[in-house]
């Protein structure tokens, strides 16, 4: 995978950087740089950081970030078991907890949201900190709902951290999710006061709460044509005009066409040599002839 050269693998985690020094420095250095490239892609292009990920994997499985960020990965494409397998490693390397609520989340992406609600119960959530509570919190909910106990789970998010006004950086996604899940259970005023809330705490536009917002309030959006799109339209709108417009020109030089020159509008000069051998026209039209063609003898038997 090509690795731009603006990439230098120092903008990684000073953590991490301590993990790679256990790797030759040419090594590291590779290493380095695609988890850098994970990081950057993982949000707008993961299929790509899925890429870079597995580039990291294959030069140095046995470090615990590598683990980590390639589990983040696999589970941001939605290849679940894969990333509950990355995490697992990573957590037998450092003992560390923090990966129990998306292990669990996991769980949920394959099916088995039971597996999910016991890990919520044990022991090792109360070693996670606070914002790992909440996650963990936010996870159960999921797989009440997910077996159709859209009730439990309304009750499992209320929490003295949903009742706080206090912003912290998973306010908005608490809020949101307890939104969610009164939209489940049809108390949709409640429900929209508390997507209200959470658009209020979303400084960083990590939900759709105002596009939710919207639907509730009965709000269409119509999508603006991107300029290529746009110029199609245009072209397409133009062309009958022209169309139009080509046939009445064509139309008015066939019409100029047919129109008699200035010789055929002259009158014809008598030939003969003569004036006196030329027939007056009224005396011609009185015997009928330029009045109309001459009967043929058929008809006047």
């Amino acid at each position: 995978m090509p690795i731009p050269e603006d990439v230098t693998g120092e903008e990684i985690d000073k953590g991490v950087r301590q993990e790679l020094m256990s790797l030759p420095k040419t090594l590291a250095e590779d290493v380095a740089k695609n988890l850098v490239m994970v990081a950057k892609l993982l949000d707008d292009d993961p299929e790509r950081a899925y890429q870079y990920s597995r580039v990291a994997l294959r030069l140095a499985s046995r470090v615990a970030a590598v683990r980590e960020a390639a589990g983040f990965a696999s589970y941001a494409v939605g290849k679940y078991a894969e990333a509950l397998a990355e995490f697992r490693a990573a957590r037998r390397m450092t003992g560390n907890s923090e990966l129990w609520p998306v292990m669990a989340d996991c769980e949920r992406g394959m099916g088995r949201p039971e597996r999910a609600l016991a890990m919520a119960g044990e022991p090792e959530v109360q070693k996670l900190d606070r914002a790992g509570q909440v996650e963990m919190r936010m996870v159960a909910a999921g797989a009440r709902r997910d077996m159709g106990q859209a009730d439990a789970a309304v009750v499992t998010l209320q929490s003295p951290e949903l009742a706080s006004n206090s912003i912290q950086p998973w306010t908005a996604r608490l809020r949101y999710a307890y939104a969610d899940a009164l939209l489940a259970v049809d108390r949709e005023d409640e429900a929209r006061e508390w997507f209200a809330k959470a658009l209020e705490a979303d400084q960083g536009g990590t939900t759709d709460a105002s596009d939710r917002l919207a639907e509730l309030d009965g709000v269409e959006f119509v999508d603006a044509l991107d300029p290529e799109e746009e110029a199609a339209a245009d072209d397409d709108a133009r062309q009958p005009v022209e169309e139009s417009k080509a046939e009445d020109s064509n139309a008015e030089e066939s019409e100029v066409d047919e129109l008699p020159s200035d010789e055929d509008m002259a009158e014809p000069e008598p030939e003969a040599d003569d004036a006196e051998d030329v027939e007056p026209v009224a005396e011609a039209t009185s015997e009928g002839r330029a009045a109309g063609p001459e009967k043929d003898d058929g008809d006047e038997r």
